[in-house]
């Protein structure tokens, strides 16, 4: 049973399950909190007894992955200084690489369930971006939807739907109109627990965040006619209760989404190149010009569109790009830290002489 200190916690998902994680942290006299927002070495938290501003120092890392991140659950220090002392072990977290593309990633939202991926139908739909998030949202080890946002605005929101479910397979899609509410209480029923929305800039994320929230908390800008784009209006990542249970993260607008050591989650978004795949007269075929190739007789029956393999074979390559700069920084700083203590060893061998 939960213990009553953490009542207050459940609608923010407390369960028995970080109860047990968090035993420990309890003797020591540290109370649970969920990390709402991180800003510059502080962080906001949601605790048993309200909101609490807290230190993010004592959890700092050199590694951005492994320091604080909104959803994460933690062990608070209370007192005249509030500091996290601890993070609890993430059960899922969405990871990117880093915007400078230096072989780090970056955690986008950590502990979450659902991965909504806002699209906007009120221009053309990119199926190869929705791809890479789903890649994205697959590796997380969270559940995506697609959204499909301003339903309002297009002419047959049922014809990109069936687009959209090609390049989406087992994956849920609704789509919805915030200015109307045509299709918002499907989206609410269906984005359940901790629920992130992700998806560029201008595709209705804050507005369909209002209308889940039921209030106009999080702002909105207006998107440019010219290109269909919108500013960042979210400027950092912030977590809210909804009101039907559960908890919503807002996240900026991603102008570019890189893969971060996501091989499994091109597994699922591309189930259906990869099952094919295993039907192919060769172990290693490439999908090229051989014999026996399941994929290709797959796109000359018309049956798997030519543009998905192309997209599938340029995410694994960028995978497969990131994932060996990752390798490289690693023995780099094995190297590094040989050398180091080497220059030790030989420093401590030089005194140790000259006492003799």
């Amino acid at each position: 049973m939960t213990s009553i200190i953490s009542q207050a916690l459940i609608p923010y998902g407390w369960d028995e399950g970080l109860e047990q994680d968090f035993a420990p942290y309890r003797e020591q006299g540290l109370v649970p909190a969920r990390v709402a927002a991180v800003d510059r070495g502080q962080c906001d938290t949601v605790t048993e007894a309200g909101p609490v501003r807290a230190d993010t120092t004592p959890v700092a890392s050199s590694d951005p992955v492994q320091g604080p991140c909104t959803g994460d659950w933690a062990a608070l220090r209370i007192g005249e200084h509030p500091a996290i002392a601890a993070l609890l072990p993430r059960r899922t977290a969405i990871v990117r690489s880093s915007a400078s593309r230096d072989s780090r990633g970056q955690v986008l939202a950590a502990n979450v369930d659902t991965v909504a991926i806002a699209v906007s139908l009120a221009g053309p739909v990119d199926l190869g971006r929705i791809e890479r998030l789903l890649a994205l949202a697959w590796e997380s080890g969270a559940r995506p939807v697609i959204v499909l946002t301003k339903s309002d605005q297009c002419a047959d929101p049922a014809a990109e739907e069936a687009e959209v479910a090609l390049a989406a397979p087992g994956v849920e899609i609704v789509s919805c109109s915030a200015a109307t509410g045509d299709g918002v209480d499907i989206a609410a029923a269906v984005l359940t627990g901790t629920v992130v929305l992700i998806g560029v800039s201008g595709a209705g994320k804050s507005t369909l965040g209002n209308a889940l929230l039921g209030a106009e908390v999080l702002a909105t800008n207006a998107v440019r006619d010219a290109d269909g784009k919108g500013r960042h209006t979210t400027v950092r990542r912030e977590l809210l209760p909804l009101p039907g249970g559960g908890v919503l993260i807002d996240t900026p607008g991603l102008r570019g989404v890189g893969l971060f050591d996501a091989a499994e989650g091109l597994q699922q978004a591309f189930a259906d190149v990869e099952g094919l795949a295993a039907d192919c007269r060769f172990a290693d075929c490439a999908h090229q010009s051989e014999p026996g190739c399941a994929v290709l007789a797959a796109i000359e029956e018309r049956t798997l569109p030519r543009r998905r393999l192309d997209s599938y074979r340029k995410l694994v390559r960028e995978n497969e790009w990131i994932a060996a700069r990752g390798d490289a920084r690693l023995r780099a700083q094995q190297e590094n830290r040989y050398k180091e203590i080497s220059r030790s060893l030989r420093q401590k061998y030089k005194i140790d002489g000259k006492k003799r």
